[in-house]
């Protein structure tokens, strides 16, 4: 046998195949393999549905029955509780039998809804069992008990369909591979049974106490009978109410062959393969294609969604601290704030995943109430009530709010991205077009369902208003594009739903019957395309007329006389002297007593530098400025920040990436004599015998200098465009608030010059600035310049000289440095050909200088190569 195994796995398929299985490949590909070929089969089947006609079916429901399907769906929802209740009581667990109930709603309809062959279910018992005390080695052992035991309902259901209790040899005379199915999954009871009654597996499952009790293993399969059992009833009930003269048993035979091949596909919630089954099915028994895919809509979104989100409040609730640990909390100094409704529920607003899930929840219920708005225009009322709507209202203003229907409807669907932003702007004009669109939905044709559910939405807006405290949110032309182009596709949606329902209903009427109370279905286009445009126009304006930002607001002169005497009594930086170029904003933090400079790309606000102030008020200040910025949706990024200030961006929730290295020339031992400093001697001693001086200008300075100046700054520029934000460029205003190092030529002709930036750190340290020169100067002028102004810094008093960035200098260099930062390697090594990386690295070693690290300081939320291109444009912009 094993000679015979060994040379089985000789064979290069085989272990093509084994090695496949061990990478997951054949187990991922199995599902999808299935889920194929069911679409496959089923494709000849579902070409000639009509979505307008399903749509229609599903408006004919009366409320009463809307609600029996839903009372029904919860309770079969319930019943899958009671897996829990047999391993609470089996493992007698410490759990109360409310939390027991609510345990097992949250696991089972998320593993409903999202599936992984268990595993969700499994990974949330865990969570909450172990939440309420319950032992990791006791929380193990139901969890693997429970996994095998969720099918055997189903399998002892597979052998009442092939005992023909419930009949499907219809779909098994069509497609013969479902009955080999159909006797796997009935197969695997009692394989399930002899590996329960097993000794192996009994002190698996029951944590080495011998094999399981046949109480607990009856329980458990009880349980997951009664799970099928209800989902196959609520299929049927749902079935039975749109369906007519189809048999009750027909319809459980087949949602119990369609979940053995949802199961058997193992894709989340069975989907793929139950539905196209199920469709089958149903047309074999008679059923038209759209009705039956309004079968199994009602029983996806009544059984799987519905409870599902039901359970996401339950989670929610879970995740709460209790009222207890909320006292405790109060009481170490932790503060919150109530408003009325969380005050009743005790919820405290400050808990940020449930204040994310519900407005997350909020932002998709507005989205639903524009689809519900359009759904309930492309489709003709019932006739009945817009008979009685007419005798009311006349027939133009039926029209009329038809018409602004659609356009709130449109409109709902943009704002529902303002609301997942918290925008209170959003909040405002969403209440309002939602008791517009519940008013006028009604005048239509008195449709009080969708009237309802719009106020139902405004009603939760309304109470959860607190949560929308931001003042508004950038607007970029991608957004513009997507939400533009997402109104176009629910526009066309609207009007293919719309001819489709009208056409169907109006082949359903009587012959000579009136149609003055509905649309000309040609002219759905036309009212379509108007609507679409009428909506952003209104929004547009909306968005023109909002009041203007303080965040948008460049310093005036009043600003900068502020900054100057702010400088004047607190330390500056290396960056300070770029604030005056005014192209930044200034956010004062700590009641003035910290300055953060700042500058807007696209959705960030970009630091320049680290915060100037007091350093123990850093951490404040950034968290005060995280809030302002959080107003308005958009995050802080911190440029060229110091080493000393990572441990504070730390604690704030930064994450880092190493720009590069400053060169900073410690001036009390710079010195030219040496022979390492002989070519910087031999530079300076020709420029002297070819009549060549150095000269330091100050403010304020004449017409004629700043005309020269500007003159070799034009022709070095060579048209280029200026750099601006972290690097200055060439203004009047700005050159007259700091000395400038020139080179003339013997005819006392400027070629070359070099502004300086003060660090306004009581005179300890100053950069070299704006830097430009001739194209024909002499070779070495900035070597001659360089040496000229250190000399002059340090009789100055000056202790420190900054020769500027090195940019991506010692960046990514061990083996364990970030995949980002060893790219960036590359490019410092081999990007000579655009920025000359090495170069520039190796002309500022000559002058001896310490390297000192500088830092990109980004929240993990921000991707860092879109924020590498957005300081690059950043960088490139020039403001004056």
């Amino acid at each position: 046998m094993l000679t015979a195994l060994k040379q089985l796995k000789s064979f290069r398929i085989v272990q093509l195949i084994l090695a496949a299985y061990q990478k997951r490949i054949v187990r991922m590909l199995i599902p999808l393999i299935i889920l194929a070929i069911v679409i496959w089969l089923g494709s000849r089947e579902l070409h000639n549905m009509n979505i307008g006609r399903m749509l229609f079916e599903l408006r004919r429901l009366s409320p009463w029955t809307v609600l029996e399907i839903a009372l029904f769906s919860l309770l079969a929802a319930a019943v899958m509780s009671s897996y829990d209740f047999v391993v609470r009581r089996h493992y007698r667990m410490p759990i109360s039998v409310g939390a027991t109930f609510r345990y097992g709603w949250i696991a089972n309809t998320f593993n409903n809804a999202c599936g992984f062959a268990g595993f969700t279910g499994a990974g949330l018992r865990a969570f909450l069992y172990k939440k309420s005390g319950v032992p990791l080695n006791v929380i193990t052992a139901a969890v693997i008990f429970l996994s095998p035991v969720a099918i055997t309902g189903l399998s002892l259901l597979a052998w009442t369909v092939l005992a023909r209790l419930f009949p499907g040899d219809q779909l098994f005379h069509t497609y013969p591979w479902l009955r080999w199915a159909m006797w796997g999954m009935a197969f695997y009871l009692p394989v399930f049974l002899l590996v329960q009654r097993s000794r192996l597996f009994g002190k698996w499952f029951n944590q080495g106490k011998g094999t399981m009790p046949w109480t607990t293993i009856l329980a458990s399969v009880a349980a997951s009978l009664l799970e099928w059992l209800f989902a196959a009833l609520a299929f049927a009930l749902v079935g039975a109410r749109v369906l007519h003269g189809v048999p009750f048993d027909a319809l459980i035979g087949v949602y119990i062959i369609a979940a053995t091949a949802g199961l058997i596909s193992m894709t989340p919630g069975g989907i793929g393969a139950f539905d196209v089954t199920t469709l089958l099915g149903l047309q074999l028994l008679g059923v038209h294609p759209d009705l039956a895919l309004t079968v199994l809509l009602l029983f996806r979104f009544f059984y799987f969604i519905v409870p599902w989100l039901i359970a996401l409040v339950m989670t929610a609730a879970e995740i709460i601290p209790s009222r207890e640990r909320i006292g405790e909390l109060a009481g170490s100094g932790w503060s919150y704030s109530l408003n009325k409704w969380q005050q009743i529920w005790a919820w405290p607003g400050q808990f940020r995943f449930l204040a994310d899930l519900g407005v997350w929840a909020l932002s998709k219920l507005v989205l639903a109430s524009g689809l519900v708005l359009l759904l309930s225009a492309a489709l003709p009322g019932l006739l009945y009530r817009l008979r009685f709507a007419e005798k009311l209202l006349t027939l133009p203003i039926m029209q009329l709010s038809h018409d602004i229907s659609v356009i709130i409807g449109i409109m709902l669907v943009v704002l529902s991205h303002g609301i997942s932003l918290r925008i209170r702007r959003a909040l405002r004009l969403t209440l309002v077009l939602l008791l517009a669109g519940a008013i006028f939905t009604f005048i239509k044709g008195l449709d009080f369902e969708e009237a309802s559910f719009l106020l139902f939405v405004a009603l939760m807006l309304y109470l959860s208003r607190s949560r929308f405290y931001r003042e508004g949110a950038p607007v970029s032309r991608t957004n513009l594009l997507i939400w533009g182009g997402l109104t176009v596709l629910v526009t066309a949606a609207y009007l293919l739903i719309g001819v489709g329902g009208y056409s169907y209903f109006l082949h359903r009427l009587p012959l000579r019957m009136s149609t003055n109370l509905l649309f000309d279905r040609h002219h759905f286009g036309i009212k379509g395309v108007l609507s679409l445009m009428s909506a952003w126009v209104f929004l547009t304006m909306y968005l023109m007329m909002r009041p203007k930002r303080d965040i948008e607001a460049l310093p005036d002169k009043a600003e900068m006389d502020r900054l100057r005497e702010f400088i004047a009594h607190e330390q500056g930086n290396l960056l300070t002297h770029m604030l005056f170029l005014g192209d930044k904003r200034f956010y004062w933090a700590q009641k003035d007593q910290v300055l953060i400079p700042y500058a807007r790309s696209r959705n960030k606000l970009v630091v320049l530098g680290d915060p100037l102030g007091p350093m123990d008020k850093a951490s404040a200040a950034i968290q005060e400025f995280q809030s302002y910025a959080d107003r308005y949706a958009l995050a802080v990024v911190f440029y060229q920040a110091s080493p000393e200030y990572l441990p504070i961006y730390h604690e704030n929730g930064y994450r880092f990436f190493k720009l590069g290295e400053e060169a900073l020339v410690p001036l009390e031992f710079f010195t030219l004599s040496g022979k390492s400093n002989t070519p910087l001697r031999t530079v300076r001693n020709r420029f002297g015998r070819e009549g060549c001086s150095f000269q330091m200008a100050y403010p304020p300075f004449d017409d004629n200098l700043i005309s020269q100046l500007r003159a070799v700054s034009d022709v070095w520029l060579e048209g280029r465009k200026e750099k601006g934000y972290s690097l200055g460029w060439f203004k009047e205003s700005y050159l007259q608030l700091a000395p400038i190092a020139l080179v003339l030529d013997p005819e006392q002709r400027v070629i070359a010059f070099a502004s300086l930036a003060p660090a306004y750190d009581n005179k300890r340290t100053i950069s070299i600035d704006l830097m430009r020169h001739l194209p024909d100067a002499p070779n070495g002028t900035m070597d001659f310049l360089f040496t000229h102004v250190m000399e002059w810094a340090r009789d100055e008093g000056y202790v420190t000289f900054n020769l500027g960035m090195a940019p991506l200098s010692s960046v990514g260099q061990t083996e364990r440095a970030l995949r980002e930062e060893k790219l960036a390697r590359l490019v410092f090594q081999y990007g000579g050909h655009w920025y000359g990386f090495q170069g520039l690295r190796k002309y500022k070693e000559k002058f001896s200088p310490v390297w000192e690290p500088r830092y990109l300081a980004y929240p993990a939320s921000v991707s860092l190569p879109i924020l590498t291109a957005e300081l690059m444009y950043l960088v490139s912009r020039k403001m004056d």
